[in-house]
């Protein structure tokens, strides 16, 4: 009988549990996240680390080869490469390699929690971009966190500057602030041709990652330093192995990013996927806490649980905004 309970069809039924099971999801969702970002600071930090294209060039192979498996296996799927959808596609992928790379350059320079607070900026520069293109709308709470988010980066800047002096973090805010920038403009243009496109999620990400490989090949091949001397910098035989192992593991991380998130929202909803991302800024930014040497003051701490608080009282404003629009029609 105890074999009969461990039949194909009571594991199926044991998997189809766990895939459709809403908690399980946003404890995924919350892991890949905070896994994501914690590898991804760990390659870059390294005091000689300059080959910030190469690593993105890898984390995009990487991405597309471990897709093109799941695809063959029958897993997922996507549509074929077509040099039209390519050639409309190339402007939002070029979008993506200036987010990607600024995005990198922003983590090697700052900590965790101060780089998530800061993340928060990019949410006020979607929000109002759609009012401005989609004809959408900011509420006076979801301008609140707003004043909230921008209040939580003051802060952070504060005590990361009380804590060093270091000239790294200017030219760090600098690459976040243009991070800000590209990241609500890679949101918003993307937005705008997936309507045109009718792109899939998977649809996307193989654009995505196929077409930004020969930039960030090129970039790299042309803008870095290939010298012996700069590999065995930034590849020291000491943790050679462990770094291209990271590097080729924040490629697999993306992906699970990507992939929870959808799971996120197809077994729970857009709003509580909302609060789940607004929640999960606090753990991410404890993890660089617990797992790098980042500022730990007053003022940092505070600035993370402010940043915590404005991302909820965001997701409170989107849904309150949902229930608006969905009741409209009624009232007619």
């Amino acid at each position: 009988m105890d074999k009969k309970e461990t039949s194909p069809a009571a594991l199926a039924t044991a998997a189809n549990s766990i895939v459709n099971n809403g908690p399980v999801a946003i404890g995924a969702y919350c892991f890949s996240s905070i896994l994501m970002t914690v590898t991804n600071k760990y390659v870059v930090s390294g005091s000689d680390f300059n080959l910030n294209f190469f690593l993105l060039a890898v984390q995009s192979t990487v991405c597309i080869l471990t897709i093109s498996v799941l695809k063959y296996s029958g897993t997922i799927t996507y549509r074929q490469f077509n040099p039209t959808d390519a050639k409309q596609w190339s402007p939002i992928a070029f979008m993506l390699v200036v987010m990607i790379y600024t995005s990198s350059k922003a983590l090697q320079s700052l900590s965790i929690p101060v780089y998530t607070i800061f993340k928060n900026l990019t949410i006020i520069l979607i929000a109002y971009g759609e009012v401005i293109w989609f004809g959408g709308q900011v509420t006076s709470m979801a301008l609140s966190s707003f004043l909230l988010m921008v209040l939580s980066s003051f802060i952070a800047c504060y005590g990361d500057n009380k804590a060093t002096s270091d000239l790294g973090l200017g030219i760090g805010y600098i690459w976040m602030f243009a991070n800000c920038i590209s990241s609500a403009g890679f949101v918003l243009v993307m937005r705008k041709r997936i309507k045109l496109t009718n792109f899939k999620d998977f649809d996307t990400m193989y654009y995505n990652n196929l077409l930004s490989i020969p930039m960030l090949l090129i970039s790299s091949f042309v803008l870095e330093d290939w010298s012996y001397d700069n590999l065995r910098l930034n590849f020291p035989p000491a943790t050679r192995n462990i770094m291209i192992f990271s590097m080729i593991f924040s490629g697999m991380s993306s992906i699970g990013i990507s992939y929870c998130s959808g799971w996120c929202v197809r077994v729970t909803s857009s709003t509580t996927y909302s609060m789940v991302g607004a929640l999960n800024k606090l753990p991410i930014a404890l993890s660089g806490l617990v797992f790098f040497d980042a500022a730990i003051n007053f003022w940092s701490v505070s600035s993370i649980f402010l940043g915590f608080l404005a991302g909820i009282v965001y997701a409170v404003a989107k849904e309150q905004q949902k229930k608006q629009e969905v009741s409209l029609p009624t009232q007619k």
